[in-house]
């Protein structure tokens, strides 16, 4: 049974759909916590509302960003996580919190990497004139919204897309690829080969690329 770790801002829509999901699929896995970087998150009450524990390091407590990764990581490893996901999660993490969860730390980000790394993604494809748009889950690396991908969801960008209709139809397909994406993790089915990410024992219907509507 392994242990997973997930860390929120937010609403924790992403995290929904992976415990929605892990029920669902009966992974054999489990919600250890849902760890959150302030008080006011909404996701907090999404996951008490499923009988997940929750717990926040507020960093608005914290001087550093040293002290608060060290804060962060306590409350972590307080459930010794086979895994930790990042959904929605809204801190930049320094290269020794990062390297302390190597190859066992996803993160989804709403593009298709590495194309628009960072924030604003969808109003910047929409100005860039991207005819194809997307998410894409990977292993955390020390560089920003880098590091090996998992799997991407790509859709066609429409004429009538603004960013907040692009955001949602992007966000539909992150509830669907991150799922997979952890699922393949909880059951052993991802491997680091020459820094490339390799999905074993393909099932049915199964594949790293999404495709949406």
């Amino acid at each position: 049974m392994k242990s997973i770790v997930v860390l929120i801002s937010g609403r924790g829509s992403n995290m929904t759909a992976i415990a929605q999901a892990l029920r669902d699929e009966r992974w054999p896995a489990r919600i250890a916590c849902v760890v959150a970087d302030r008080p006011g998150a909404a996701g907090l009450a999404r996951a008490r509302e499923q009988g997940i524990d929750t717990d926040v390091v507020d960093f608005r407590a914290f001087d550093s960003r040293a002290g608060f990764e060290a804060a962060l990581a306590s409350a972590i490893d307080r459930h010794a996580p086979d895994l930790v996901v990042l959904a929605g999660f809204l801190r930049i993490l320094g290269d020794a919190f990062v390297d302390r969860y190597a190859h066992r730390m996803l993160n989804i980000h709403p593009s298709l990497l590495p194309a628009f790394p960072g924030l604003h993604t969808h109003r910047r494809a929409l100005e860039a004139g991207v005819a194809v748009h997307g998410a894409t889950v990977h292993l955390v690396g020390r560089e920003l919204d880098m590091g090996p991908i998992v799997a991407q969801a790509a859709l066609a960008v429409r004429p009538d897309d603004d960013e907040d209709r692009l955001a949602a139809r992007v966000l539909a397909l992150e509830h669907r690829l991150y799922p997979a994406a952890v699922r393949w993790f909880v059951e052993g089915r991802l491997a680091l080969q020459d820094a490339r990410v390799v999905l074993s024992e393909p099932r049915p219907g199964e594949t790293r690329c999404l495709w949406g509507g």
